[in-house]
């Protein structure tokens, strides 16, 4: 198989950060990186850009660091309660999942995508809970909220 040898000129997932010089197939790079602007062939005068963009990447990801500490604060501080209807008992009705989270994380002014929400599975039992939002590769946060009944909670029928 061909392998073809290319400087990244911007992060591509699973790949590399700009200035890393990468082998992918031959096809990935002519049909894809290529034309999209995504990487350059590797040269010697494609060589010497890649100081230059070493040194965009470390003030890019010294952003996206303070960025993401920042909002791990705003996230500690940030107290949710989930709503859901419950039969007798107190059972659940469906099941609190990621997409409920984001949902109130969304509606508390904090913006992270759904993607960063690390529920191992989703929680059918009320009381307190704690999720791990993985916010950058060195920043973390561990957001604990409540699940609580919309309604009142019948005594189960025995």
């Amino acid at each position: 198989m061909a392998n073809h040898e290319v400087l990244l000129l911007q992060p591509v997932d699973g790949l590399g950060a700009e200035g890393d010089q990468v082998k992918v197939r031959a096809g990935y790079a002519r049909n894809f990186l290529l034309p999209q602007g995504k990487a350059v062939s590797v040269t010697e005068a494609n060589r010497k850009r890649v100081e230059a963009l070493k040194k965009a990447r470390g003030l890019r990801e010294a952003k996206e660091l303070d960025g993401a500490q920042a909002l791990a604060k705003q996230i500690e501080k940030a107290g949710i309660a989930i709503a859901v209807k419950t039969g007798e008992g107190g059972k659940l009705f469906g099941a609190v999942t990621a997409n409920d989270i984001h949902a109130k994380l969304s509606a508390a002014g904090i913006e992270i995508e759904k993607k960063r929400i690390h529920l191992g599975q989703p929680i059918k039992t009320l009381g307190k809970h704690e999720v791990k939002i993985k916010l950058h590769p060195e920043v973390s946060v561990d957001l604990t909220f409540d699940v609580v009944s919309e309604n009142p909670i019948e005594p189960a029928a025995s």
